[in-house]
C-alpha cells in the first residue's frame, strides 16, 4: 500500500464492463465531460456511464484542484485527497438525488462539491461569502445534510432509511464515514438499530489508518473478493436458511464453522451487529471501488464496505503524515511549508507549554483530550507523560466522566477540548462533575468565532450553558500572561473551573505587541516616562495591572484597567480628554478585553472622549461589590465578549443589576448594552471578515456607542 503512495495518481486498471468501454456517453464525449467539470457544471449524469479512463482523469483533475485551492486558502487536505476515488465511484454507481449521500464530518467531501457543479466556486473555499468547507444544504441541493461534527452520519442514515421505507420508496442512503469517527458512541447506537431493523443502506467505511487495524493478510484479501460477489451474497442467505433447518447439534457445528471464518476478517464486529461486511478493498483503486459498489447496488439490507485509502493521496509530501496534514493553513505547494509564520503567541501553545511546566513539578496533574492532541496542545504532554495524559478518541462524554473519577481519587485533571465539542458532554459536566463539586478544570480552546470552519465549529455556546450549572466557576484570561496565571491558580482550586481562550491569538497580546515605545520593566510608576501616545499609556497600564492580577484572581475580583490612564496621560495636543458627565465604561470578558483596548484608543483618537475599561475576570461568580459601584458611576456600560448574547455576559450583568436594584443596593437601573453575538448561526470566513459583518470591528462599535451617548 505504501508503494502505491509513491505513484500518487497512477492507475492502470481496467473495468470489464461494456457500459464503461465506450468513450461516447450519450451525447457527451470525453472532452465534453472535462469541459463541463471545469465550467462548474454538475457532471454526475454523465460520469455514470463514462469509461474508466475518463473517470481516472476526472479523479486526477479533482485532486489537483483540491491541492491548488487548499494550498491558497487552507482547509482539510489529507483526508479529502484520500477519498477522491471513493467519491467518484459513489457518483458513478449511485444517484445522489435519489440515494442521499451522507458524509460524516464532511471535511473529506471536497470531491463531491467539485463533481456537483462547484468547480469554479471552489476557489472561494472557506472564504467569507464563499463555499463551505463542509456539506451545506443552503449551498447546494446535492449536499443532503449539514455536517461538521463527527459520528452523526449513521444515525442520519438510519433516519433516512426508515423514512424511505415509510414512504414506500426503493432508494437507500449512501453513508461515508471515516475510521476515526468509529470511536464515538453515537456510531454504535446507530449500528445497533441499523442491524436490528435491517435498514437498507450502504456504509462506506473510509479507513485511512487512523483507528482501525491494518488488513489481516492474504486470506482477508481473498475473502473480500468472495464476499463482494453477488453469488456469495445469495449463497450466504441459502446457507443461513439451511442452518436454521438443521437439527440442533448439526446446526451448532455449522454455525461454529461459519463463525470461524469471520474471525479472520476485520468484519466480525459489523457482522455481529447484523450488517453485511465487504472488504477490505483498495479505496484508491477506482476499478475495484466501482465494481464493489455495483455488487451491492440492489441489496435491500445494510452493508458496510471497508475501503482502505491513503491520507494525502496524490501529494507525496503529505502521504502517510496523518495529523500534520489533516487541517492546514495556506502553504507553498512545492515545499509544503506554511506561507505565514505567526508572530503572536498562540493561546494553545501558551496553554501547552505552561501545563507541561506544571506537570513536571506536580505529579497530581493529569489531562485528557478527545481525539485532538495536536489541536489542543496536549500532544507534548502525552509524549513526556504517557501514563498521565490521555487521548480517549472521539469520546467527550467518557473524557469528562473518567476525569471526574480521577479527581475523586485525588488527582488534578485538566480537560483540553474545543468549545464546539464540549457541548457534546453537557450532561456529564452536570451529572458527574458539578453535582459532585469535583476539582476538574475545563480548558476550553477555540472559544469565540473560529473563522473558516463556520457554523458547526463556532465556540459561542459554552458561556450560555455553563453559567446555568451550579458549582462551576467561569474565568477567562485576557492575554497569554493571565492564561498562565489562571492555570497555576487552577492547580489547587477545589471546585469545577472553566477557562476559555480563543483560537489563534489574544487581541490583548496584539495590542501590546503594537506598542513601540513602552519600557518592559513593569514599574509601578506610570509617570517614570512621559508618554504622549495613548496606546503606550494603555499598554503600560496593562503591564502594571498584570502584577496585581493574581490578587484579583484569588478573590475573583474584576480589575479596572484604566484607573490611572486619564489622569496621567499627557497628549501632544493641549486638549484634555473629555470624560463628560455621561461616563462610558466598557466591560470586557476574556478576548473582549483586547477588543475593548482597541475601542478605548479609537474613541479617544476619533472623538476625544475618554472611556474606562474593566476586565471582568470572573463571570461566575460575579464581583458584585465592584459591579455595584460601577453601575452607579457610569451612565453607559458596553459589554464585549465573544459568545452569544442570549444568557451571555450582558445577561448576567443585567440579572445582577436587577437583583441589586431589588435589594436597594443601587437606586437606578444602569444602561447596559451588549455587543455579544446576535441570535443566528455564524457562517465561515476569516475571523476579521466575519466580525466586520457582525458589526464587531472597532469602527462599527464606535459608531453605535456614539449614537447612544448623543441621543
Amino acid at each position: 500500500m505504501q508503494q502505491q503512495a509513491s505513484n500518487a495518481i497512477s492507475h492502470t486498471s481496467h473495468i470489464e464492463n461494456a457500459s464503461l468501454e465506450s468513450h461516447t456517453i450519450g451525447n457527451c464525449t470525453h472532452s465534453n465531460i472535462v469541459s463541463l467539470l471545469k465550467a462548474g457544471e454538475n457532471i454526475q449524469p454523465y460520469i455514470q456511464s463514462a469509461p474508466l479512463t475518463d473517470l481516472v482523469e476526472i479523479s486526477d483533475i479533482i485532486r489537483q484542484r483540491i491541492l491548488e485551492v487548499v494550498s491558497k486558502n487552507g482547509g482539510h487536505l489529507s483526508s479529502t485527497l484520500g477519498a477522491v476515488e471513493l467519491i467518484v465511484g459513489m457518483h458513478t454507481v449511485f444517484d445522489c438525488k435519489l440515494n442521499p449521500f451522507i458524509y460524516d464530518v464532511s471535511h473529506q467531501a471536497y470531491a463531491h462539491k467539485l463533481l456537483t457543479g462547484r468547480y469554479n466556486d471552489f476557489s472561494s473555499l472557506r472564504q467569507f461569502g464563499g463555499i463551505s468547507g463542509f456539506c451545506a444544504p443552503y449551498e447546494s441541493s446535492f449536499d443532503y445534510f449539514i455536517a461538521g461534527h463527527s459520528s452523526t452520519s449513521l444515525s442520519l442514515g438510519a433516519g433516512v432509511a426508515k423514512a424511505k421505507t415509510l414512504k414506500k420508496e426503493q432508494y437507500k442512503p449512501i453513508v461515508m464515514i471515516g475510521d476515526g469517527s468509529m470511536s464515538a458512541g453515537l456510531v454504535y447506537e446507530a449500528l445497533n438499530e441499523i442491524g436490528d431493523l435491517k435498514l437498507p443502506m450502504v456504509i462506506v467505511l473510509n479507513d485511512n489508518e487512523m483507528s482501525i487495524a491494518k488488513p489481516i493478510g492474504a486470506i482477508s484479501k481473498i475473502l473480500s473478493k468472495t464476499i463482494a460477489s453477488p453469488l456469495y451474497q445469495t449463497m450466504k442467505e441459502r446457507v443461513k436458511k439451511i442452518v436454521n433447518k438443521m437439527p440442533d447439534g448439526t446446526a451448532f457445528i455449522a454455525k461454529r464453522f461459519e463463525e470461524s471464518f469471520k474471525l479472520i476478517t476485520p468484519g466480525l464486529l459489523f457482522e455481529e451487529f447484523g450488517i453485511d461486511y465487504i472488504g477490505p478493498i483498495n479505496g484508491n483503486d477506482l476499478e475495484e471501488v466501482i465494481r464493489t459498489f455495483k455488487s451491492v447496488q440492489n441489496l435491500n439490507r445494510p452493508v458496510l464496505i471497508h475501503c482502505q485509502t491513503i491520507k494525502g493521496k496524490g501529494y507525496q509530501i503529505a502521504e502517510g503524515k496523518y495529523e500534520k496534514w489533516h487541517g492546514v493553513a495556506p502553504f507553498d505547494l512545492v515545499s509544503g511549508k506554511p506561507l505565514h509564520i505567526p508572530t503572536i503567541k498562540n493561546p494553545t501553545s501558551v496553554f501547552s507549554n505552561k501545563l507541561l511546566e506544571m506537570a513536571r513539578k506536580d505529579s497530581r496533574i493529569i489531562g485528557v483530550t478527545a481525539a485532538m492532541p495536536s489541536g489542543t496542545g496536549l500532544d507534548k504532554l502525552m509524549d513526556e507523560f504517557p501514563d498521565r495524559f490521555f487521548d480517549v478518541a472521539i469520546a467527550e462524554q467518557h473524557a469528562v466522566t473518567s476525569m471526574a473519577a480521577m479527581a475523586k481519587e485525588g488527582f488534578k485533571p485538566f480537560i483540553a477540548i474545543y468549545s464546539t465539542f464540549l457541548q457534546r458532554a453537557f450532561d456529564q459536566i452536570i451529572h458527574d462533575v458539578s453535582i459532585m463539586n469535583l476539582p476538574v478544570t475545563f480548558c476550553i480552546d477555540r472559544a469565540g468565532i473560529v473563522g473558516e470552519d463556520g457554523e458547526t465549529h463556532q465556540g459561542l455556546f459554552d458561556i450560555a450553558y455553563l453559567r446555568t450549572i451550579p458549582n462551576i466557576h467561569l474565568i477567562s484570561p485576557r492575554d497569554s500572561i493571565t492564561l498562565e496565571s489562571l492555570l497555576e491558580f487552577a492547580i489547587d482550586f477545589p471546585y469545577p473551573l472553566a477557562i476559555r481562550y480563543p483560537r489563534g491569538k489574544f487581541l490583548c497580546d496584539v495590542f501590546i505587541k503594537d506598542s513601540q515605545n513602552v519600557c518592559q520593566d513593569n514599574s509601578d510608576d506610570l509617570l517614570q516616562q512621559d508618554y504622549k501616545n495613548l496606546h503606550d499609556v494603555l499598554v503600560k497600564e496593562i503591564q502594571k495591572n498584570t502584577l496585581s492580577y493574581n490578587k484579583h484572581l484569588q478573590m475573583r475580583k474584576a480589575q479596572m484597567l484604566t484607573a490611572n490612564v486619564w489622569e496621567n496621560f499627557k497628549p501632544n495636543s493641549m486638549t484634555k480628554p473629555n470624560k463628560k458627565e455621561n461616563k462610558i465604561l466598557i466591560i470586557g470578558y476574556g478576548n473582549g478585553v483586547g477588543r475593548g483596548l482597541f475601542l478605548v484608543e479609537y474613541i479617544y483618537n476619533e472623538h476625544n472622549i475618554a472611556c474606562d475599561l474593566l476586565d471582568l475576570i470572573s463571570l461566575k461568580p460575579l464581583d458584585s461589590e465592584t459591579l455595584a459601584r460601577v453601575f452607579v458611576s457610569y451612565e453607559y456600560i458596553f459589554v464585549l465578549s465573544d459568545n452569544y448574547r442570549i444568557n451571555g455576559v450582558g445577561s448576567s450583568l443585567i440579572e445582577l443589576a436587577t437583583f441589586l436594584l431589588s435589594q436597594n443596593k443601587i437606586v437606578t437601573m444602569p444602561k447596559i448594552i451588549s455587543f455579544e453575538i446576535e441570535d443566528k448561526f455564524i457562517k465561515h470566513g476569516k475571523t476579521e471578515k466575519v466580525e466586520e459583518s457582525l458589526g464587531l470591528n472597532t469602527e462599527c462599535l464606535t459608531k453605535v456607542i456614539m449614537e447612544y451617548i448623543h441621543k
